[in-house]
């Protein structure tokens, strides 16, 4: 590229900040309900956004809780059903065993209950079992189906069905949010290029004039995509500090107590930096290809 060619593009790069920027405040309604609606929008989408990401996080806290049951051997001795930790954490999906006896699964059975029921009764009743937690919940029955292989395993007890249910919640929690996001975000640009495309109607004679004065179509259409990413970044910052203050105010509520108390939302300052991406990403992409869509009908001079 030649020096002239090179300061002619430095010339035109500043051209089209100072006129995108001049623009801003030159038409002030118009890019207030911009701004007002690119905040709507995000508000909007990062609302629900942030709903997923929590249903997700309680959905991954029940999987980490469950557990499935393997009941031992009545024959084997205490000493050796504890060496048997070894072999079932070995068990590909197994993240960890713990050894429950059964004068211990005994005290924990009739805590709860009437002991004078069970008073003739003693812990030989019942067998030394290990509770068993798994890595990937979707593979459950494969690890429950290896752990009962073993021979010291007599018997097994996995809550499949609510396994299952737990699988569906996630699935379907994640294809809403996918889905939601992706048509918000298609009515907010479309929202948003005809809140811009009002704006650029009364520039449309400006740009006549420009086109008959021989400018090219990107001379014209770059401030405007300048002035749409500009808008943009402005909802972003807006609408990521509301976010924000909207976040902490229902994470206070739920931290009050009531019904809501067993519903754990992850703490904003773990979420804001992906938060503050997305919405600047959003904000740009947004306020850029509404401008773009917005002055491609006023080029058609």
């Amino acid at each position: 590229m030649t020096t002239t060619k090179k300061n002619k593009f430095r010339w035109n790069a500043g051209y089209y900040i100072k006129e995108g920027f001049l623009s801003i405040f030159t038409h002030g309604l118009m890019s207030f309900a911009t701004v007002c609606m690119i905040v709507a929008c995000l508000l909007i989408m990062g609302t629900f956004s942030l709903v997923a990401v929590d249903i997700e996080h309680n959905l991954a806290k029940l999987q980490d809780e469950n557990e499935f049951l393997a009941y031992l051997d009545e024959d084997l001795s205490e000493e050796e059903a504890l060496a048997l930790q070894s072999t079932i954490e070995a068990i590909p999906n197994v993240s960890s065993a713990s050894f429950i006896s059964r004068d211990e699964a005994w005290e924990s059975y009739i805590e709860n209950k009437d002991s004078a029921l069970f008073s003739s009764m003693d812990s030989s009743v019942l067998r030394d079992r290990y509770s068993i937690h798994v890595d990937d919940i979707e593979l459950l029955e494969e690890t429950v189906e290896a752990v009962s292989e073993l021979p010291e395993v007599v018997n097994y007890y996995a809550a499949f069905e609510v396994a299952n249910g737990l699988i569906s919640a996630r699935n379907v929690a994640v294809a809403i949010a996918v889905i939601l996001i992706a048509v918000l975000f298609l009515i907010s640009l479309f929202i948003i290029s005809n809140t811009i495309k009002l704006a650029t109607f009364t520039r449309r004679d400006e740009i006549a004039i420009m086109k008959m004065c021989g400018a090219t179509n990107r001379f014209i259409r770059w401030p405007f995509v300048v002035e749409g990413l500009l808008l943009g970044l402005a909802g972003a910052a807006i609408a990521f500090f509301l976010q924000w203050g909207i976040y902490s105010l229902i994470e206070n509520a739920v931290a009050g107590g009531g019904l809501l108390s067993v519903f754990e939302l992850l703490r904003f300052d773990q979420l804001w930096p992906v938060v503050l991406a997305v919405f600047g990403a959003s904000g740009l992409a947004i306020g850029a290809l509404g401008s773009a869509l917005a002055i491609r009908k006023f080029l058609q001079v």
